[in-house]
């Protein structure tokens, strides 16, 4: 996607070559957006797997509907909208198992390798932080920072008028920024 909200003409053809049912044309578009998926998945799960089946789902629904997408231009706003959806579903899911939703993982080595950035001072605070909003901040602030959307789009993907999306932003942001520094 380029700064002015256009898509460039040659994703526009990838899809509409996915529509028609290139597989090929439908993996390169998905290879130009797994990894923004992938994080958006995993800070909003707090497991790898669960973030990887998340992934693989809307994968397989996205391709299965590629036809139906109507809008050629909100080709990466459509899957994050299946993955969001996903992502609710598997919370859903442990909710009705355990009672609460999963909580993040228990093996610091494991949770270094979750993350394929570089790491650095406070990383474990910001996660930790992002882990400690409910669900519906978590998932505003993912499609915020991982998805780079903008409160009209968040609304439209979640179903919430846009000013409602801004001041929950602004609220677990607040809260991510009490929870990293309690004494500012």
């Amino acid at each position: 996607m380029n700064g002015n909200g256009n898509e460039p003409q040659e994703e526009l053809q990838l899809i509409r070559r996915a529509k028609r049912g290139d597989v090929k044309a439908f993996s390169q578009l998905y290879a130009g957006i797994y990894t923004d998926l992938y994080k958006f998945a995993l800070y909003t799960l707090r497991h790898r797997q669960d973030a990887e089946d998340a992934v693989s789902e809307t994968v397989m629904t996205a391709w299965e509907k590629a036809g139906r997408l109507r809008k050629e231009e909100s080709f990466r706003s459509w899957m994050f909208t299946i993955l969001n959806n996903q992502c609710r579903k598997i919370l859903r899911q442990q909710k009705r198992t355990t009672g609460t939703p999963e909580q993040g993982n228990e093996n610091p080595e494991m949770e270094k390798k979750l993350c394929s950035e570089p790491d650095y001072a406070g990383q474990h605070d910001v996660r930790a932080a992002f882990g400690a909003l409910e669900e519906e901040e978590r998932i505003i602030v993912a499609f915020s920072v991982f998805g780079g959307y903008q409160s009209e789009e968040i609304g439209r993907m979640t179903g919430c008028n846009p000013a409602t999306v801004r001041s929950k932003k602004k609220r677990a942001l607040e809260k991510m920024r009490k929870f990293i520094d309690p004494e500012e």
